[in-house]
């Protein structure tokens, strides 16, 4: 009896007792649902806060709620004062890359610090980039990598969650074969900053088989990588990713066997390898090989020869990738001449269609013999996709490059065609829109009276500023200027944004005209003590508004309204009005309001 309470005493016992994954296990810092609720919840409530951070800083790998455990190391970590550490704030962890690490003082924090003080709540950022994440590992600071790990995420561009599926699957391993881990290091792409979304995420873990006598070392290795890699899909389940995880199991006798000749794979791994956990192994082999203690493998040697073998690969890649290069340069600025034509930018499938619709067909600015360069460089482009083009000679690129550098000459002379057109365009639309609005003003005459009367009735009374004199006259010449070709870009840029300002007040002065008879329907009163409303005469009805609020009058009476119908009855009355204030709008006032005065 008392045996079978011992549990396990080696790690073959290990090997035959398998323990099923507990989420609920001590091992790492674990959520409860109870905690997940708040967490929820807190998400919730952090939703704008992350919005706008993300917004702020696009470049965030992720921005995280860490666990309430963590807090009290995290807090000396940082160097937190007694002040604020007795505030109790919500501790949230925000990853960086490494490249912003120089803006974290002067841009980054004081602009995350104002966000935090918006929220009115009491939170503290922890700003780190990657490199503070992977010297926790070599630090051995693992508490704080747990932390990371088991952290509530708020936004992640993809990092979080892959740290979150190796520590997890660290977990499971450790839990069944407890001290017999040596190392659990990741590694990889992700450790060098070179991952992409749907990348895997590469471990290494190091059992110690040094107590292992009775079963043979293949078949030792084949069972621990089996029941390690089962794991795996229970790891991946936890985590919710979708990034393989890829798990290289090694005996650490096998592993300090390869590690002694520099083995290339293994040369790498200690390279860029970061500790998860680790019992004092892994971090004195990455450091004697950063004293330069490992040397180099015949083996390795090979392999380095091997590279002037794959040269002539390696160039011809590189002329393909030059093509693609030539291609994006022609493809980009015709897209973008096709947008300034007034079109959508057409898709790299469409673009000679398109392009020889609007340049060559409408617009007539481009010849046959620039469309030909075009076509050539989708065709290349398109063989290269669809994998029939496996090579192009270096005559090739120079006579590719030599064209498109034609072609992008030829590229800005249609620009300045377009844009001349351009602003021969705009010229006459705003000359029509100012014109017509100075016809609903002053009735149709011609141009010069037109003018005339604007100095006269608006600039000469005040009604507009005497600087829109001028402009009004540069609106007028500047329709005649553009078809002989004298005005030029930085003038029409100019006159664009003269005449809006133009414009705005025309309109608002056009607007005032037709409102005027409403304007007279509108009665102030007087009532009670110091309360003020206005009476407004309608050809629907009466009405009366005071603080907000409209009230109709009918049949003598008082009956809510509101703004909807008030502006609904005024815009069919406009100027029709016969201002006609009756008996029964003042008996109605009286009876509401008590005493009154009407201003008229």
């Amino acid at each position: 009896m008392e045996d079978n309470l011992k549990g396990p005493q080696g790690l073959k016992d290990q090997l035959s007792n398998a323990v099923k994954y507990d989420p609920n296990s001590p091992l790492g810092p674990q959520i409860s649902d109870e905690e997940l609720k708040k967490a929820d919840k807190m998400k919730k409530e952090l939703e704008d806060f992350k919005k706008k951070v993300v917004k702020k800083f696009p470049f965030i790998h992720f921005l995280s709620v860490l666990p309430a455990n963590s807090f009290k190391f995290f807090e000396e970590d940082e160097g937190l004062v007694k002040e604020e550490i007795e505030k109790k704030p919500l501790h949230l962890i925000m990853l960086i890359p490494e490249s912003e690490f120089k803006n974290i003082q002067k841009k980054i924090k004081p602009e995350v610090v104002k966000l935090c003080q918006e929220t009115k709540q009491e939170i503290w950022v922890h700003i780190k980039t990657e490199v503070d994440l992977w010297n926790y590992g070599l630090d051995s600071k693992y508490e704080f990598m747990d932390a990371i790990a088991s952290s509530f995420p708020l936004y992640d561009s993809g990092l979080l969650g892959n740290v979150r599926l190796a520590n997890i699957h660290k977990n499971l391993v450790l839990r069944k074969f407890e001290k017999y881990v040596a190392s659990y290091v990741i590694g990889g792409s992700i450790i060098r900053g070179t991952a992409s979304k749907t990348s895997d995420v590469d471990t290494f873990v190091i059992i110690d088989d040094t107590d292992v006598k009775r079963m043979p070392r293949l078949q030792l290795l084949e069972k621990l990588r089996g029941m390690i890699w089962d794991y795996i899909r229970e790891a991946t389940a936890l985590a919710g990713v979708t990034n393989p995880l890829n798990v290289q199991v090694y005996l650490l006798t096998d592993f300090w066997d390869s590690v002694k000749d520099a083995n290339p794979v293994m040369f790498t791994f200690i390279r860029d390898g970061v500790p998860m956990y680790d019992r004092g192994t892994f971090l004195p082999w990455k450091l004697l090989l950063q004293m330069g203690k490992i040397k180099p493998s015949p083996e390795a040697v090979d392999k380095f020869m091997k590279y002037g073998e794959q040269n002539e690969g390696l160039v011809k890649r590189k002329m393909l990738d030059a093509m693609v290069d030539i291609y994006w340069g022609v493809v980009t600025p015709t897209q973008a001449l096709v947008m300034l034509a007034g079109h959508a930018p057409p898709t790299p499938k469409e673009l000679v269609s398109s392009t020889k619709k609007v340049l060559m067909d409408e617009e007539k600015v481009m010849t046959l013999k620039e469309l030909k360069i075009l076509e050539k460089a989708v065709k290349l482009f398109k063989d290269y996709e669809h994998g029939t083009l496996k090579e192009i000679p270096g005559k090739e690129i120079d006579l590719f490059l030599k064209e498109s550098i034609e072609y992008d000459k030829s590229l800005k002379q249609i620009r300045k065609k377009l844009e001349d057109r351009l602003i021969e365009k705009d010229a006459t639309k705003i000359y029509d829109e100012v014109f017509d609005l100075l016809k609903r003003s002053f009735g149709n005459k011609g141009k010069d009276v037109l003018i005339e009367e604007f100095d006269k009735e608006l600039v000469g009374k005040g009604k507009i500023q005497k600087k829109f004199s001028a402009v009004l006259k540069d609106i007028a010449k500047a329709k005649q200027g553009v078809k002989a070709g004298k005005v030029s870009k930085l003038e029409m840029d100019n006159l664009r944004r003269d005449s809006d300002s133009l414009i705005r007040e025309l309109i608002d002065y056009v607007q005032r005209i037709e409102l005027v008879s409403v304007e007279k329907s509108v009665l102030q009163v007087k009532f009670g003590k110091d309360k003020k409303g206005e009476l407004v005469l309608t050809k629907s009805g009466d009405f009366f508004v005071e603080s907000g609020r409209v009230m109709k009058i009918s049949s003598g009476k008082f009956k809510i309204s509101d703004k909807k119908d008030l502006e609904k009855a005024i815009m069919e009355t406009k100027d029709k009005l016969n201002v006609n204030l009756g008996s029964s709008v003042l008996n109605a006032l009286e009876k509401e309001l008590g005493e009154f005065e009407i201003n008229l």
